[in-house]
């Protein structure tokens, strides 16, 4: 059994508790947490289910790291904190552990990660042995190895499209919805996730894997931006109100550019309220949310995933494939060479021993 420690226990963090006590070849030994109330909690109770696992949670980084774990899912954000991100992994990585985690997005794409990022990484993983694989929650998957999978299925391909649609009321991050995105603000404040060049920070690798797995070349990466306002004051059962003429709904698009033509697209529609930006696409079963993948081309292709967890959340349930896909590499990690992976090395990863399984 590999003994893996979950850092962290927000949304990622319970779904990843969850994931690795579901793995038949993982063994959770430690769960990290930051808030006092949380610290000595068991985690099967942190995780949503309903039972002891045997582990407490604790805030002693030091004495789990000094327990030599074999793996360790980082799901503590990155997003707002991204520089305490980079040292906390690096930290883990260099007490040897394999590291998976959705929390540095700038290594997506590693081989074109920013100097100052991916060099503490590589010394980190020559100095302690470790691994590192980064995936996307938004999932990362819905805009790498299912759109290449599905890709492979037609004749002729014009364009790919990854779309995340959500309804932005059911995540559970306040923070991140009203200052990050700006649901809630004057139309005139900047938020910073859709700042001019943020939203190719964060996806640019994305379209760039899709490009190397294609054997195409970019000409260059592109966004577009569109904004909506409320017309009318909506209340949340999370996160209270959103006030009319505040940004209600934000649709953006990272275009990798082949040929003078957007033909690589990751698309996000996003709402704080269904009655906003109606015309804009919407799940096709009128849900909170859902991920879809179009390959325009012969013959036309269309994919729809919906995921549920946490009582039929699909903000959850997005969470929860994105941890998937990411506490599923653990074990290849462990056998392969110590080494700084993306989404392209890592095969995809059919739940065997999982079938009919139980959580523990």
């Amino acid at each position: 059994m590999i003994s893996t420690v979950v850092w962290g226990t927000g949304n990622v963090g319970r779904a990843a508790i969850r994931a690795v006590d579901a793995h038949p070849a993982l063994r959770l030994t430690g769960v990290l947490v930051h808030d006092p109330a949380k610290i000595g909690r068991d985690a099967g109770r942190l995780a949503g289910l309903g039972r002891d696992l045997g582990v407490g949670a604790t805030d002693d980084i030091g004495d789990v790291l000094d327990a030599r774990p074999a793996a360790v899912v980082y799901a503590a954000s990155g997003d707002i904190r991204p520089d305490d991100a980079l040292a906390d992994i690096v930290r883990a990585l260099r007490a040897g552990a394999v590291v998976v985690t959705p929390a540095l997005y700038t290594l997506y794409d590693p081989r074109n990660a920013p100097p100052q990022i991916r060099e503490p990484v590589l010394a980190a993983i020559a100095e302690g042995g470790g691994s590192l694989f980064v995936s996307g929650i938004d999932p990362g998957w819905g805009n790498d190895v299912l759109p290449l999978l599905i890709s492979g299925l037609g004749s002729t391909v014009d364009m790919i499209r990854c779309q995340e649609i959500f309804d932005y009321s059911t995540y559970d991050q306040p923070d991140s919805v009203r200052y990050l995105v700006g649901m809630g603000q004057p139309m005139d404040y900047q938020p910073p996730m859709l700042a001019p060049s943020v939203p190719t920070m964060v996806w640019g690798g994305q379209i760039r894997l899709m490009a190397r797995a294609l054997g195409v070349e970019l000409d260059e990466i592109r966004e577009t931006l569109d904004r909506r306002a409320l017309d009318v004051t909506v209340a949340t059962t999370s996160m209270g109100e959103f006030a009319a003429g505040t940004q209600g709904a934000v649709r953006f698009e990272v275009q990798g550019i082949v040929e003078g033509q957007p033909r690589l697209v990751v698309e996000h529609v996003t709402r704080i309220h269904p009655s906003c930006a109606p015309d804009w696409p919407t799940p096709a079963d009128g849900g909170a949310g859902a991920h879809r993948v179009i390959i325009e081309g012969h013959p036309r292709i269309e994919v729809t995933v919906e995921a549920t967890d946490e009582d039929g959340n699909r903000s959850a349930g997005g969470n929860a494939t994105a941890v998937g896909r990411l506490v599923g590499a653990i074990d290849w990690l462990v056998a392969a060479k110590p080494g700084l992976y993306d989404a392209l090395d890592i095969p995809l990863r059919p739940a065997v021993g999982k079938l009919g399984r139980k959580h523990s």
